[in-house]
Parts: structure tokens; C-alpha cells; sequence
């Protein structure tokens, strides 16, 4: 190396290159760390360093050249990189290592706009200095490298023109904290922030990134998932269109019932006019959906929902196809598909399913989701009705090409209706459940809007977040971490704006939450159990249980303080219906484990209270959020002990909790024998869950015959997860050979025959 290099320094002064102070902060990042290598980070750094390098560049190069040693055999070098990842995040945001005092950097950010000034308004200098004191900003070096830069890329103050960042990790989880318990009694609040920052700190809690990038900010707009239903008007869609840019706009993914507009076809004004269909108005929604994309934060996402019975089903399941013309695809949104009991059992019987246009039906949409009994006797009235225009399909025909487009697209998902409403928080008769999200765990009552101003109409909300079952060392501990994150939630239905009013109405008078959890695949591993082979049901079952239980239980004593939500009385909840009295019973037939908790006491306790919250529980993907707690995905098994993300920063490498440890334990999600073990799990957490769980379906075609995915077997699972009561199917994920690689190739799906009777619903 030549010792007449010079360096530009973050101050634009210029000196000779001193490797004595990088070989100094290596060795401190690489303190207590194993199997990493100093001397190996300085030789993969110094090849690229040259005259006049300024110090950024080199800070950048030894993050990235200890980042790049990531492996599965030194996995500390995440850790590593990490260190050096916020030693370099704190220089550019505080020009030093050491953090501001607490109060100085508030006042600071507020002064430029970038924090709300309510942070000032509600707090003292003297409860700031109390915060102080509670913040541990080493907690920062417990980041792996891809939660740093999953930090810097969403959730820290910064400006996202210039790049420059304002805040590290600790200040965004105390104000968070002060922000959500700012109304509490002052003898009361600091309490409460000291054992909630304790706990998203340390990953016990895991908040999304609509709470972790914005709570604290001007912009108050923390809900995950938006629920729109659309009627069949112009001004039902127009207003609809309308909501979807306000809520994308403000980091939202978006569910959209569009499953009563009319075919193409139809009368308009009795005759004088034929209807343009559905595709026209999907296309009108994609359009607000891309309109915004979120201030560099995440992109603006849809899922469409419609039932499988609409005149125009065949055309709209094709949507995303890459075959076809862009007049007749619509391939920047979702859909899902909905469908019912009598719907499968055309399918198992070689019968015929009859489509309809929703408006030539009367109550056959309504009743779809409320009232089973009537829409089966509606459907059959309808369908020998010869004045109605209606086409018949095979049912295995149209379930084949579901789950052919469902395979070679891995997007169109699954709704079971009947499910939905019967194993539901809420009394279908009052307030039906009609459609999900995005990301199909929240089930939530809507109705359409006429207007962007229509107070009667209601788009529902869910505010989410999940407990890190990685980290509990007792499934009591469940109780406190219930605790805070109802408490916590409950507060940002105040605390948040609502750009439309049938949000703020549903989400005031219903309150509802979703929480869920992070790290089951490394809890699984570090119990010993494995989803394939039934050793994990009565520790799902136990778990699971004691979630919804503490929950119910958190929701429960808040309303004895505040009072129960508004509509509380429009729940299954209210009617002393609990989620184990609802559930569907197949699920005892694959595990036998008994309630260890004491439901009867609960139950009287919510008869006598009610609850603050509709609904508790869903189990949500949580992609980015768990990668900044070090954990596994949701409830999947992870598809590789080292996860390879790619982001703005390039190839993002983190490892496996206790990959050294555990290496055995885990179970690979390519090495699962098949959908049924995984299958089996998501219905025993569904029967404790009041909404609803993401659960993918994953296929290798490696272990079929001539590498075909048979439609028997895909049809096979799918009826599996309905009669085990699961209500909604999200993503299908195929192996396409490629490690990490999650694209889906159509030629890997064999059209089959279903045998009738393969599976009893």
C-alpha cells in the first residue's frame, strides 16, 4: 500500500491515510464476535482504495467488504458489518459515533419539520431527560447488517432526495414509545414507555413499517392494510379510485372489493347502453394504486377480489397472464378469488358452476357472505331462471384454471367466504365479512362508498404488529408483551389522522388489531420440532392459545378501563363467542391437545367488560419488519439458513437465528415433503386467530414426475386448507432451481383430473 495516499475527510480537510485508525474501528466492530476476520476485512478493502479517496468512500468499502464475508460458516460477520453500518449511519447523521441528548435532538428535528411538534407540546424537558436515561444506545450493535440497511432504506428520519439521515435506531424507538403513550396520566405514561421501548428494542415486539417509519413524523397515517369495497356505480368507483390514491399516497396496501361490478354486457339505463365490464375499472384502479409511491418508503400494492361465480371469471383470472395484449390484461395488481362450500362441492360432484352478472342476481352477492343457506337456495333459483343471462362452466374446468394461473403467476389468491363468516370476530347477519387486504390476514367488515364524503359508507383499517416468538423464554411472557402491544396499538387509532371519513368511522367504532408473530421457523428449531412430520402441532396449539388468550384478556381489561368499542355489540365476541367455539372441528382430528387456559373465566370477564378491540390477532407476512428483528419470516420455514435479499444497497446476506446450534433443527422450505405438515399448523393457529393468516402453498417440481406439478395434487391441497377451515391462501411459491429465486415459471403445472370424493368438505 503507498503511504502517500491522502484522504478527504467528512469536513473536506485533506491528510495522509492512517490504516492504523481503520485497523482500530475493525477491531472494535469485530469485539466478542466469532470467526471473523480483521485482517481479512482490510485486505478485501484496501484493493480498492485510492488518492484522494474521501473517508466515506473508505467507510463504505469496509462495510462492504466485511458484509461481502457474510456466510453460513461465519455468520458473525452480519454483526460486523452491522457495527460499522451504524458507526458510519451516526457520523452522517450527528457528524460523530456518540448520539445527541434526547431533548436537543428533538427540538432539533422539530425545528426542521421533520418531527411533529406534539413531541415538544407533550413532554417536559425534565421527562426527556427521563427518556434519556432509559435509552441504551448500544442495542444499535444487535442489528445484523440487513437490518441496518433495511433501517437506513425505510424507517429512519431522512430526507429522501439528498439521502441524509437525521436519527439512528434508538431515538425512532423511544419516541415511537412517547408518541403512542402520550395521553396517558403523566403518573402513568413513563412507566409505560420504558417497558414498551424495553420491548421493541430488544425485537420482543415487532412494529411494521407504516408505525416504525412514521410514528413520530408529521404524517400520521400508521394502518397496514386498507379494505375498499366498491359498488356498482360510477360514483362508487370514482370514489373508491379516490380513496385508494389517499391511502397509497400514506403507505398503505390496499384491498379492493370490486366483485359487485357488473359483466360486459350488461344493461345500463335498461338498454340504453351495454356495460364495458370489469377490466376497464381494474385498470382505472391500478392506475390510482401506482399513482404514488409512498415517499420512497415501499410501492403502492393492490389485491381485487372477486367471487367465482361472476359472468366475466374466466377472463378475469388471466389478468396477470404474460400471454395476451395489454387491453386485456391487468398485470400490476393481485386478485383473489372468492368462493364457497357449494362451489368446491360442484367441483367434487364433475357438476357445472353457473356465472352470473352480480346485477341480474338479487341478494346472491349479499348472501354470498351472509347467509350460506340463502345464497345456496338463491344460486339454484337463478340458475333454472331462463329470463337471466347466465353461462355454465365445468367446476373443475374453472378450479383448474385458478390454480393453473395461480401457479404460473404465484398471485391469485384464495378467499373461503364461508369461512371468513363463520369463524369470524364479527356476527355475519351485522356486519358480513366481504373481502381481505393485501396480503390476505385481516378480515374486516366494509361497505361501499357513494362519495369520497359518505359517512355511511366504510372502509376498514387494521393497525398491526407481532410478537418475536423467538425470544420468549416462557409462554407467560406472552402476557406482558399482550399487554403493551394492545395497549400501544389501541393509542394510534387516536393518535392517527384519517384522509377519508368511513375510515375514521370504522376504525373508531370497531378498533380493530392485528397482531401476529415473527420467528416461527426458529422456534420451531429451538423447541426440537419440525412442520412436516407433526411434532410441532401441540406446541403450535399450546402457543397459539396463550396469544389469543392474553390477547382477548389485554383487550378485555382496557375496555373496563376505557370503555369496549362502539360496535362492540356487532362482534361474535359480544354474543360470548370465542374463536374456540367457532373453529372448524376437522382440525381436532390432527391434533388432540387440550385447552390449558381458563376460557370460562375469559368468557365472563369479556360478557361483563366487553372488549376495547373488534378483532386481535392475524398472521401477516412481515417481510421487512422481521429482518430488522433477526428473524425468520411470519410462519414460514425459510428457504435457505442464509436469506438473500436484494435492495438499493445490493445483495443484502442475513443468517438464520442460531444457525451454529441449530443448523439441524431447522427445516428447510425445499426440503418439505409437501404442503400437508405446513398445511396442518396454519389450521391449528387459525382456530385461536380471530382474522384470518397468510399462508403460501410451495411446490418443487424436482419431485414430481417429469418435473409437472399435478393439478390433482395442487387441487388436493387446496382442499385440504378449506376443509381445515383456513380462509384465505396467499402466495403459491414454485422452486424454479435457482437458491432464493422466488420467480414462477408456467411450464412447470400438468393439467390432471381430480378424482371425486378426494377430500370430504
Amino acid at each position: 500500500m503507498n503511504n502517500s495516499l491522502f484522504v478527504i475527510k467528512r469536513n473536506q480537510k485533506k491528510e495522509k491515510l492512517n490504516l492504523d485508525k481503520i485497523h482500530k474501528v475493525l477491531n472494535w466492530a469485530a469485539k466478542g464476535l466469532q470467526n471473523v476476520s480483521v485482517s481479512q476485512v482490510e485486505l478485501r478493502s484496501r484493493i480498492q482504495f485510492y488518492n484522494n479517496i474521501t473517508t466515506v468512500n473508505i467507510h463504505e468499502t469496509i462495510i462492504k467488504a466485511a458484509a461481502d464475508l457474510i456466510s453460513q460458516d461465519a455468520p458473525d460477520y452480519q454483526y460486523m458489518a452491522a457495527r460499522l453500518a451504524i458507526f458510519h449511519l451516526r457520523k452522517k447523521a450527528y457528524g460523530q459515533f456518540e448520539p445527541p441528548v434526547l431533548y436537543d435532538h428533538v427540538k432539533k428535528m422539530v425545528k426542521m419539520g421533520k418531527y411533529d411538534v406534539s413531541l415538544l407540546k407533550n413532554y417536559s424537558s425534565q421527562e426527556y431527560f427521563q427518556m434519556n436515561i432509559l435509552i441504551d444506545h448500544w442495542r444499535d450493535m444487535n442489528f445484523s447488517y440487513a437490518a441496518v440497511k433495511q433501517l437506513e432504506g425505510k424507517y429512519l428520519i431522512q430526507n429522501r432526495v439528498t439521502g441524509k439521515i437525521y436519527e439512528s435506531a434508538q431515538f425512532l424507538y423511544i419516541l415511537i414509545a412517547a408518541c403512542l403513550f402520550s395521553k396517558y396520566p403523566k403518573q402513568l405514561r413513563m412507566n409505560y414507555i420504558k417497558r414498551f421501548y424495553n420491548a421493541i428494542s430488544t425485537f420482543q415486539i415487532s412494529l411494521p413499517t407504516p408505525i416504525m417509519s412514521g410514528v413520530r413524523t408529521p404524517t400520521r397515517q400508521f394502518s397496514s392494510c386498507v379494505l375498499i369495497e366498491c359498488k356498482d356505480s360510477l360514483n362508487s368507483i370514482n370514489a373508491t379510485s379516490s380513496a385508494i390514491t389517499k391511502y397509497v399516497s400514506q403507505r398503505a396496501g390496499i384491498g379492493i372489493n370490486a366483485g359487485q361490478i357488473r359483466a360486459i354486457g350488461s344493461f345500463i339505463r335498461n338498454g340504453e347502453a351495454f356495460h364495458t365490464g370489469c377490466i376497464p375499472f381494474y385498470k382505472h384502479f391500478q392506475s390510482a394504486v401506482k399513482s404514488c409511491s409512498q415517499g420512497g418508503v415501499r410501492g403502492g400494492a393492490a389485491t381485487i377480489f372477486y367471487p367465482i361465480w361472476h359472468f366475466e371469471v374466466e377472463d378475469l383470472l388471466v389478468l396477470k397472464n404474460n400471454r395476451g395484449i395489454e387491453e386485456n390484461r391487468v398485470r400490476h395488481m393481485d386478485y383473489a378469488v372468492q368462493i364457497n362450500k357449494l362451489m368446491y362441492q360442484r367441483m367434487l360432484s364433475g357438476s357445472d358452476i353457473t356465472l352470473f352478472s352480480p346485477s341480474d342476481v338479487p341478494q346472491l352477492y349479499d348472501s354470498f357472505f351472509s347467509n350460506q343457506e340463502k345464497f345456496n337456495k338463491l344460486y339454484v333459483q337463478y340458475e333454472s331462471d331462463k329470463k337471466i343471462r347466465k353461462k355454465n362452466v365445468k367446476a373443475l374446468d374453472l378450479f383448474s384454471l385458478i390454480m393453473q394461473e395461480r401457479t404460473s403467476t404465484g398471485r391469485i389468491y384464495i378467499q373461503n367466504v364461508d369461512h371468513c363468516n363463520s369463524h369470524s370476530a364479527f356476527n355475519p347477519k351485522l356486519a358480513p365479512i366481504k373481502q381481505s387486504n393485501l396480503c390476505l390476514e385481516i378480515t374486516l367488515p366494509t361497505k361501499p362508498l357513494n362519495d369520497i364524503h359518505d359517512k355511511n359508507g366504510e372502509i376498514a383499517l387494521c393497525t398491526l404488529s407481532a410478537l418475536n416468538l423467538g425470544v420468549i423464554k416462557d409462554l407467560n411472557d406472552l402476557n406482558e408483551l399482550s399487554q403493551l402491544s394492545v395497549r400501544a396499538l389501541d393509542e394510534i387509532l387516536e393518535y392517527q389522522n384519517y384522509p377519508v371519513i368511513a375510515a375514521k368511522k370504522s376504525s373508531i367504532s370497531r378498533r380493530s388489531l392485528g397482531i401476529g408473530v415473527i420467528n416461527f421457523a426458529y422456534y420451531l428449531a429451538k423447541n426440537k420440532v419440525r412442520y412436516s412430520d407433526g411434532s410441532a402441532k401441540n406446541l403450535t396449539h399450546r402457543t397459539f392459545e396463550a396469544i389469543q388468550y392474553y390477547l382477548l384478556n389485554a383487550s378485555c381489561e382496557l375496555a373496563k378501563e376505557k370503555g369496549s368499542c362502539s360496535l362492540f355489540h356487532q362482534t361474535n365476541y359480544y354474543k360470548g363467542k370465542l374463536p374456540i367455539d367457532t373453529y372448524k372441528k376437522d382440525v381436532d382430528k390432527i391434533c388432540n391437545e387440550p385447552l390449558h387456559l381458563d376460557w370460562d373465566i375469559l368468557r365472563s370477564k369479556i360478557k361483563k367488560y366487553g372488549l376495547r378491540n373488534s378483532t386481535l390477532s392475524a398472521i401477516m407476512p412481515s417481510e421487512t419488519s422481521s429482518q430488522i428483528s433477526n428473524a425468520t419470516n411470519g410462519i414460514e420455514p425459510p428457504r435457505g439458513f442464509i436469506s438473500i435479499k436484494v435492495s438499493k444497497d445490493g445483495i443484502l446476506r442475513q443468517v438464520v437465528p442460531e444457525y451454529k446450534k441449530l443448523k439441524s433443527q431447522y427445516e428447510l422450505l425445499w426440503s418439505i415433503p409437501n404442503n400437508t405438515g405446513y398445511l396442518q399448523l396454519t389450521a391449528i393457529i387459525q382456530k385461536f386467530i380471530d382474522q384470518s393468516i397468510s399462508v403460501n402453498t410451495n411446490y418443487d417440481p424436482n419431485k414430481f414426475k417429469n418435473k409437472k406439478i399435478p393439478m390433482k395434487q395442487l387441487l388436493y391441497d387446496l382442499l385440504i386448507a378449506y376443509k381445515l377451515g383456513l380462509k384465505t391462501l396467499y402466495y403459491q411459491n414454485t422452486r424454479d432451481n435457482a437458491e432464493d429465486n422466488q420467480s414462477i415459471r408456467s411450464e412447470t403445472i400438468e393439467k390432471d383430473t381430480c378424482e371425486s370424493g378426494a377430500c370430504v368438505i
